[in-house]
Parts: structure tokens; C-alpha cells; sequence
């Protein structure tokens, strides 16, 4: 399993509902089927990710969240709504974190962080847009189109009366350092957050 998803795992409890927003291949809902007995709901747009769910027994459907939003679902209708490296590639990510809290108890979200200190050099230096491997794209086809750091999305939340449960910050392969505790909207690469309405 992917290591963001390991982080996202001991927030979920059991016997639960999970919405999982671009739930990719189905590996996260298809582990917290088998090890949490969670019935989990998938909404994916790529063609061979649904394929993948579908071979891997999850429930998905297939739904583009910026054209066709989250409206056919009712008012806290899951226990947990995740979101992992997506909410910067969606058109409105506000809107998604209202839509979110709006379905479930608790949001789970992933996101990489534009102010790590060497998407700072690679722009200071090079004058150019960041590449890197955990940010492989160029700036006319990257999937990211709203950049934020963490400062950024607990502005947003602050914003929005949400409350962040948890954080934990961390590298390129998802491994906590000292640096990122201490100094994260600098040091560390990726967030995973806990949230939750007041």
C-alpha cells in the first residue's frame, strides 16, 4: 500500500463508511474492506483505475468532481470522506472541503506542499516551475492547479470553521524528520491531515 495511505489507515475506525474522492485504483478501500471491515464508496474519473476497483471488488463510481460535484449525496451520509493527492487538482478545493464536511464526520486529506524548500531553490534558482520526483510534471500539464502550503490549506480551514484533528508531515516517502516537525511548511513535502466541522 501506498505510504500516504498507511498514515490515512489508523484515523479510519472500524465498521465504518468511507467515501474515498479519486479513489484511484482501490487499494486504500479495498485494504480498509478486508482489515477494518469498512464498506467503502469510491469516485473515480480515469478509466483504468475503475477497471482496477472493479477487479479488486470495491464499490466505485465513476463521476468527474468538478463537472458533476457531490449533490446526489445526502448530509452526513459517511463516517469518514478522504481525499488524498487530489484536492489541488480540483477546480475548487474550498467548495470540495465545505462538500466534504458537508458529507461526513471527518475529512481526511493529502496533499503535496509548495512551500518545501526545494520547490523554493528550484524556482529561485532556475526561474522556473519545480519538477521533481514526487512532482514529476511540467507547468502547462500538471494535474496540480491550485498550489498551496500547508500554512495555505490551515488558513483555508480557519477560514471555514474546520478543525484540524491531526497533521502529520512528512517526506518523499512519507517518513517523518525532525526538520519537518519543527519547521514543516519548509521542510516537509507532504501533509496528511485530520479535519473535522466545529
Amino acid at each position: 500500500m501506498r505510504a500516504d495511505l498507511r498514515v490515512i489507515e489508523p484515523w479510519v475506525e472500524a465498521n465504518t463508511q468511507v467515501l474515498d474522492l479519486g479513489c484511484g485504483d482501490g487499494t486504500l478501500l479495498a485494504y480498509l474492506r478486508d482489515k477494518k471491515k469498512v464498506l467503502g464508496y469510491g469516485l473515480e474519473n480515469g478509466a483504468k483505475q475503475i477497471t482496477s476497483c472493479i477487479q479488486k471488488g470495491v464499490n466505485v463510481v465513476e463521476r468527474d468532481l468538478d463537472k458533476q460535484g457531490l449533490s446526489n449525496f445526502a448530509d452526513k451520509q459517511f463516517d469518514t470522506v478522504i481525499m488524498t493527492q487530489a484536492l489541488q487538482a480540483v477546480k475548487r478545493p474550498d467548495v470540495m472541503l465545505d462538500e466534504m464536511m458537508r458529507l461526513g464526520r471527518q475529512g481526511i486529506v493529502t496533499f503535496p506542499n509548495f512551500g518545501y524548500w526545494r520547490c523554493r531553490h528550484y524556482l529561485l534558482w532556475h526561474g522556473k516551475m519545480p519538477m521533481s520526483k514526487s512532482l514529476p510534471h511540467t507547468w502547462y500539464n500538471t494535474p496540480n492547479i491550485h498550489l498551496c502550503t500547508f500554512k495555505d490549506f490551515e488558513a483555508l480551514c480557519r477560514q471555514k470553521n474546520i478543525k484540524v484533528l491531526n497533521r502529520t508531515v512528512v517526506d518523499a516517502n512519507f517518513e517523518q524528520s525532525r526538520f519537518a516537525l519543527m519547521w514543516p511548511n519548509l521542510f516537509a513535502e507532504f501533509a496528511v491531515y485530520r479535519i473535522a466541522r466545529y
